[in-house]
Order: structure tokens, then C-alpha cells, then sequence
């Protein structure tokens, strides 16, 4: 063990570098600019986050929120499904793959497509899933994407056709290995009950993970469609987030999707990625637990400016949920889900908590301009900040936001790297990184 901490302070020590020299040599740490705008590395047809414009002196300027896929705008895809009683996510998977909305035949087909692919390979649900048990569904599921390469014969296969296959297997069996992950974790470090249900045919996408998770009869209308909603809105995010960016740089390599798919699993599921909503529900714990009467204004604010102290909660000064690398005046990703998140909450018994949501939405970002001195940052809520206490609402365990955040996203995922292996102007991405240590002569073992 001396050894151990021996090597771990000297490891510590070893990767110190002074950051004056970040500003020396103009690097883009987290690939930022000096305002926090991200680096352009790529074109992309997919995806587009709008949070603000800039002027004529490139001073960024605040807008509302606009998140759009293939050129539509994510409230009007949302609006139009909503508008038809139907569920949208097979609609947006199909529109993310392929760049056009499908006909209705189209549609109907490629649903027929993702039904064919739930049912998981015997010896993969046994061996990965039943078998090989872990305590973290996000690994589960990353190392059964990893185990179905071993049961695809053209998992080599670059071809367009076989790309596209491979994408609708993995967008049909994401729910069926969280779910069957889920229960086996539960049954293996939970002593709970083992419970598996295969997927039910004429289901949509979000409703067989409910059925599966919670059974027959067990959840209404409305939490399925809000989760559709969810699973719509979480599908696609432009190229430069993290896991879409890891992605694209694992695909440049030219290995296969599962490589691929699997390392933006482990990209999700940090903290800093995809567990941003469950760092809102424990930041909401702890506001309720030490605000005594949530309908105070003044009572919630003087906490919030606590917390902004570092003297609340778990002392990093953040209000999590709130701010967004490039949304300002809004999330439409938040705004939609908000429009539906007071009715279910009334359905849950709920409606306190939702209204406790509601006023830290609005106090938050006056709290932070204050503690700031200034609002030269615009900030607003962001759609982790509703889609936790959503997910609560709905009965779902803690344990898999994160793989349900996966479930919506690996569409997204799919589509940026078939844009990137089959795009005309495709390279290995390869970014810099300057040396700065200084060369040194080797000694040998005995002068050491």
C-alpha cells in the first residue's frame, strides 16, 4: 500500500501543469472559447442548438432556446405528434437516421422494424444480462452492446444498408437491456423480486419500458406520453456534446457501431453528462428537508443564496438545472416538458413539489444575477432541472434516468456516426495536445 499512495501522489504531481501556459499557447481547454462558446471541429446536417446570436462585434446576445433536428424545430415535431394522439419517438429515431418525416406507411414499417428487433438473443440476456450481474445499469448496458457484436456476422460491415440495420437493433433493444438489467441488479444486490417481461407487440417504443418495468394496468396514458416526450427530446442535441462527440471521434477510427455505441455509454454516463437531473432531485431533497414553509418566496430565495454561499447542500455553489453552456433565455427542451409536468404531478399526488420546481425555476436565476453583482450571463432553467422530478412522478427508480437519457439518445448517436463514416469529408479526428515538460537525459536503475 506505500507503494500505492507513493504512486498516486507522484502520478498527481506528474499531470500538474501550470495553466498560465493554457493562455500562453491560446488553448481551447474543453475545446471553449474564451466565451464559453464551443469550438468548431465539424459540419453536421443532424442536429442544431440555438441559445443566442451575435452581433456585429461578436457580442453574444440572448434568444430563446431553440433546439432543432433535420431543420425542424423540436417544439413543432412535438406540437405535430401531440396534435395526432400519437407517440413521436419511432417518428424522430426515423427522422434522425434518414434526414426526411416518414409517410405513414414508412412509419408503420419501420415500427414493424424495431418490433422485430426487441427480442434480445437468448445467450445474451442469459450470459450478459441474468447471468453476469452489476450493480450499474449504464455498464450493463454498455457491455451487452459491446456482447452483441459477437452475434452480428456483419458487425464489419460499413455499408449504409447495414449501418442503418444495426441502428434500428440497437434503438429497438436499449429498453429491453436497461429493463432486464434493472431487475436483475435488483434481484442480485436489492433481494428483490426477479421479474422479466418480453416486449409486447402493438406497443410504442416508450410504452413497452413501461410495461416491462411496471406491468400491465400499472401506468396511464399520460406518463406514457409523457415519457415518449421525454424520450423525443433527449434524442439529439448537435454534435458537440459530449457523448455525440465521443461518437464521432471512436467511429473516425473506423471501428465497428458497438465500439462505438459503447463508449458514448461511457461518456453518458458521467455526471457532468447524463446524471445532471439526478443532482437536481438530491439538490431538491435538500430544499425541502431545510425550507420549512415552500410557498415563502423570501423563505426558498434566502436558501438558494446559500447555496450560492457554499454554505447549503453540498458546497459547490451550484443551483443544479439551472444554466446551460449555450441555451440563455430558455430550454425549449424544459419548456415542453413543463407544459406537461403539472398535470402529471396532480395525477401523483404531487402538485406541492411541482409548485416548490416552479418557484426555484423563477428565483434561481435573480438569486444568481445578485450573488453575481451582475447578469452579463443569461441564465434559465435546463431540461435536467423537471425531468428527474418527471421521472419520479412516474415511478421510476433513480437508477435509470441515466439509461433512459441512453434509450432516447442512442437515435442521435446512430445518425452521427453514420454521418460521420459515410460523410465525403471524413478523417480521424486527431486533435493537438503541446508537450510541455522539459526533455531529460535517462539515468540508469543504479543512480536513480
Amino acid at each position: 500500500m506505500a507503494l500505492l499512495d507513493k504512486l498516486a501522489k507522484a502520478s498527481v504531481q506528474s499531470c500538474d501543469i501550470d495553466k498560465e501556459l493554457y493562455n500562453q499557447y491560446n488553448v481551447k481547454r474543453g475545446l471553449r472559447n474564451a466565451d464559453f462558446s464551443g469550438v468548431l471541429v465539424g459540419l453536421t446536417n443532424i442536429g442544431n442548438v440555438v441559445g443566442y446570436t451575435k452581433d456585429e462585434n461578436g457580442v453574444s446576445i440572448p434568444r430563446q432556446g431553440e433546439l432543432y433536428y433535420r431543420g425542424y424545430e423540436i417544439s413543432s415535431l412535438a406540437r405535430g405528434f401531440q396534435a395526432d394522439g400519437r407517440h413521436g419517438f419511432e417518428e424522430t429515431a426515423f427522422l434522425l437516421l434518414s434526414g426526411k418525416l416518414p409517410n405513414k406507411e414508412e412509419l408503420k414499417e419501420f415500427c414493424e422494424m424495431i418490433r422485430a428487433e426487441q427480442e434480445l438473443p437468448f445467450s445474451v440476456s442469459k450470459n450478459l444480462i441474468l447471468s453476469l450481474r452489476g450493480k450499474c445499469v449504464m455498464n450493463m448496458l454498455a457491455r451487452t452492446v459491446l456482447g452483441l457484436y459477437t452475434e452480428d456476422e456483419e458487425a464489419e460491415n460499413y455499408s449504409p444498408e447495414n449501418l442503418i440495420k444495426q441502428s434500428i437493433s440497437l434503438i429497438a433493444r436499449f429498453p429491453v437491456i436497461v429493463a432486464y438489467a434493472y431487475f436483475g441488479m435488483r434481484h442480485s444486490f436489492q433481494r428483490k423480486s426477479l421479474i422479466i417481461r418480453h416486449p409486447k407487440p402493438g406497443l410504442s417504443l416508450a410504452e413497452n419500458f413501461l410495461y416491462m418495468l411496471k406491468g400491465s394496468g400499472n401506468y396511464t396514458r399520460l406518463e406514457a406520453d409523457l415519457l415518449d416526450l421525454a424520450l423525443v427530446l433527449h434524442a439529439e442535441h448537435g454534435g458537440g456534446n459530449n457523448s455525440s462527440f465521443t461518437t464521432r471521434v471512436v467511429s473516425s477510427s473506423q471501428t465497428d457501431t458497438y465500439s462505438a455505441i459503447s463508449a458514448a455509454l461511457g461518456s453518458l454516463k458521467g455526471g457532468l453528462h447524463g446524471g445532471a437531473n439526478i443532482k437536481v432531485i438530491r439538490m431538491m431533497d435538500n430544499v425541502k428537508a431545510h425550507v420549512k414553509n415552500w410557498d415563502d418566496e423570501n423563505e426558498v430565495d434566502e436558501y438558494l443564496t446559500k447555496m450560492l454561499n457554499k454554505k447549503a447542500f453540498d458546497g459547490t455553489g451550484k443551483i443544479y438545472g439551472i444554466g446551460h453552456a449555450i441555451y440563455t433565455l430558455s430550454d425549449p427542451r424544459c419548456v415542453l416538458l413543463k407544459e406537461k409536468a403539472r398535470e402529471l404531478a396532480r395525477q401523483a399526488g404531487r402538485e406541492d413539489e411541482y409548485n416548490l420546481y416552479e418557484s426555484i425555476e423563477k428565483l434561481a436565476p435573480k438569486a444568481f444575477y445578485r450573488f453575481k453583482g451582475s447578469n452579463t450571463k443569461t441564465i434559465a432553467a435546463n431540461v435536467d432541472f423537471y425531468s428527474g422530478f418527471i421521472y419520479q412522478c412516474l415511478g421510476i427508480p433513480e437508477e435509470l434516468f441515466t439509461p433512459i437519457f441512453a434509450i432516447a439518445r442512442v437515435a442521435g448517436w446512430a445518425a452521427h456516426r453514420i454521418e460521420e463514416v459515410t460523410s465525403s469529408s471524413a478523417r480521424i479526428i486527431r486533435p493537438a495536445y503541446k508537450s510541455v515538460v522539459d526533455q531529460r537525459d535517462y539515468m540508469p536503475i543504479s543512480e536513480r
